[in-house]
């Protein structure tokens, strides 16, 4: 089992790698983060038959006919927000690449929106009923387990597509499948959702966001290649990528990929299974070749996380650099002009702020130490309630071209709509989940 995906704009060479050299069952997409699901419900209020992932085309493009000719099957969270629009659409791709017989499934029924308007569940974030947004509201997905997948699967899918499916179901699934593990195999379902967790970054796990020069020296990084798992029976597996790709598979960026978004390694609850990661032993079993046992589970909560996406009103931003002698102390008046004419001339403002890029916009203030930069980017931003207002911010940073310090060059302004996103739980039985088969 491959993955070919880690988020919605990864690279598609390495999955095409993957399709046409891993030798593969199934090759898993995974492309849903929190805010990419709400803006996917936004595309879909705006046209019904959109919402589903914007890289679908060039992906399903480049791996279906190496799939389809391997017999390898896909499964993917790709649907986002309209599961049945994006199989219909690769109803349509399939056909053209003359791929008739493809079998493909879209599965719904994550959209809890209106039992969560109905309910009374509270928002982790801020403790207050997810029904108080009220016209705010835009999306809630609730994050489903296996068993539609292993529907869909059953009845003969070659591709999968849902939407907000938990990251590790959609490996969990191909192998419950497979192997005809029973819902209550706790130890088996916690081994492949270890599995699944391993895999679910993608390149993360063969060198791709563990790269740190001189500390953890990756091979070949241009060329990284996508990871793939051998997974026996019993869920224990080989973590490894194909043959003569770049990156590298080890102990250290397995154990880095392991301990990724995890808050319990004891306790990583899942809607299938709460999975034991805190015996995982890891094991060198050639080169690019790393052996993963010890995963164990235990039953699930029966509470499944519910992603939430309000509007959160827009987002005004601009962008000026100075440079040379004094260019930081430049960049801080811009600053504090800015803050100062918005205050008196502006529009009421949520939240602002500004930073000098390279200095302090990650770190925090102290500026860099012992030494004065040649040149600085000023980011001036505000949170806004309407388009208009966060339109004037862009404008008084361009403004200082002529009506600030002197040497500003380079200005960009830009405004964005702003999605809020927290999250809540529901009982497991208020989601319904359904396959549908999309034919030729």
């Amino acid at each position: 089992m491959g993955a070919g995906a880690g988020f919605s704009g990864d690279r598609i060479e390495p999955a095409v790698e993957l399709a046409e050299k891993g030798e593969l069952d199934f090759l898993v997409f995974e492309c849903l983060a929190e805010r990419t699901i709400a803006l996917a419900q936004l595309a879909r209020m705006n046209d019904p038959d959109a919402g589903f992932d914007p890289m679908l085309e060039r992906r399903m493009r480049a791996v279906l006919p190496a799939c389809a000719a391997r017999g390898t099957r896909i499964i993917s969270n790709m649907g986002a927000a309209n599961p049945l629009a994006a199989a219909r659409k690769l109803r349509q791709i399939a056909d053209r690449l003359g791929l008739g017989n493809l079998r493909i499934a879209a599965v719904t029924g994550d959209d809890v929106i209106d039992a969560v308007i109905d309910g009374d569940f509270i928002l982790d974030e801020t403790g207050a009923p997810a029904r108080a947004l009220g016209d705010r509201l835009i999306s809630a997905n609730a994050y489903i387990g296996v068993s539609s997948i292993v529907s869909a699967l059953q009845a003969g899918a070659d591709v999968v597509l849902t939407g907000r499916a938990s990251d590790p179901a959609m490996f969990l699934a191909p192998l419950v499948h497979s192997f005809g593990w029973t819902m209550d195999d706790w130890d088996r379902l916690g081994r492949g959702t270890l599995v699944g967790h391993l895999l679910e970054c993608a390149g993360q796990i063969t060198g791709g966001y563990f790269a740190d020069p001189g500390y953890k020296d990756i091979p070949d990084l241009a060329r990284l290649g996508f990871p793939l798992a051998e997974i026996a029976k019993d869920g224990d597996a080989v973590i490894t990528k194909p043959t003569g790709t770049g990156g590298q598979v080890t102990r250290a960026t397995c154990t880095e990929q392991l301990l990724y978004e995890i808050h319990d390694p004891s306790r990583y609850l899942q809607p299938d299974v709460v999975a034991d990661f805190s015996r995982v032993t890891l094991t060198e079993d050639g080169p690019d070749r790393i052996r993963v046992s010890g995963g164990a589970g235990a039953p699930r909560t029966g509470m499944l996380k519910v992603s939430v996406g309000y509007d959160d009103g827009w987002l005004g931003e601009g962008q000026i650099s100075y440079a040379g002698p004094g260019a930081e102390a430049r960049g801080r008046l811009a600053i504090e002009l800015l803050r100062e004419r918005l205050a008196t001339n502006g529009p009421a403002l949520r939240e602002t702020r500004g930073e000098l890029i390279g200095v302090d916009a990650i770190l925090g203030q102290g500026g860099v130490q012992g030494c004065s930069p040649r040149e600085v980017r000023v980011r001036f931003a505000a949170r806004c309630a309407t388009q208009a207002d966060a339109a004037r911010i862009g404008e008084e940073v361009e403004s200082l071209y002529l009506n600030g310090p002197s040497g500003g060059g380079g200005a960009t302004r830009s405004i964005r709509r702003m999605l809020g996103v927290a999250s809540t739980l529901i009982p497991e039985e208020l989601v319904k989940t359904r396959v549908q088969m999309v034919e030729s």
